[in-house]
């Protein structure tokens, strides 16, 4: 299973709790697409998960920009995942990242906002701010994979684990 999150927005820890941090635990891959901010909040994301790929969002500190790129490509189980905060992108823009990075999924954080864009050839997901949702629900996102079938399936979830939306990404 792929968990993904963005926009912990965090001073001192992973701001994970209960069920979330259960399975940020016991995912095989976590994924943060920005806005950790600072290094103790990088730091406790690492010590949780068995492997993490994570890019700077626009308001990380200059150690934690320092130690994560701004977009990076990802590959698990058969699956490319592009990765960015998106905060310079629309999607449009995050589309034609998607397409240039020969990517089954686009993953961004930025606008807080869980949602999920099917843009023709690829699809765009935002898990959304499980820690700092603003005006928007708290979530975070788990995928898991079908290679037999091609696709990954998707779900929006709550951080109690409430699931509000179930999405098929082709690969």
């Amino acid at each position: 299973m792929i968990v993904a999150l963005a926009d912990t927005h965090g001073t001192d820890g992973h701001r994970l709790d209960d069920r979330l941090l259960e399975v940020v635990r016991e995912a095989d891959l976590v994924v943060h697409a920005g806005d950790l901010t600072t290094e103790a909040v990088l730091d406790a994301f690492e010590a949780e998960c068995r492997a993490f790929v994570a890019v700077h969002g626009n308001n990380a500190t200059p150690a934690v920009r320092d130690r994560l790129p701004a977009e990076r490509v990802v590959e698990h189980e058969g699956v490319r995942i592009a990765l960015t905060h998106g905060d310079d992108r629309d999607d449009t823009g995050l589309g034609l990242f998607g397409r240039q990075e020969r990517a089954d999924l686009v993953i961004s954080g930025h606008s807080h906002r869980p949602g999920v864009v099917d843009a023709g050839d690829r699809t765009l997901l935002n898990p959304g701010s499980h820690a700092d949702p603003r005006w928007n629900r708290p979530a975070y996102a788990e995928l898991t994979t079908d290679a037999e079938s091609n696709h990954l399936d998707g779900r929006l979830r709550e951080p109690d684990g409430t699931v509000f939306e179930e999405f098929r990404v082709d690969t």
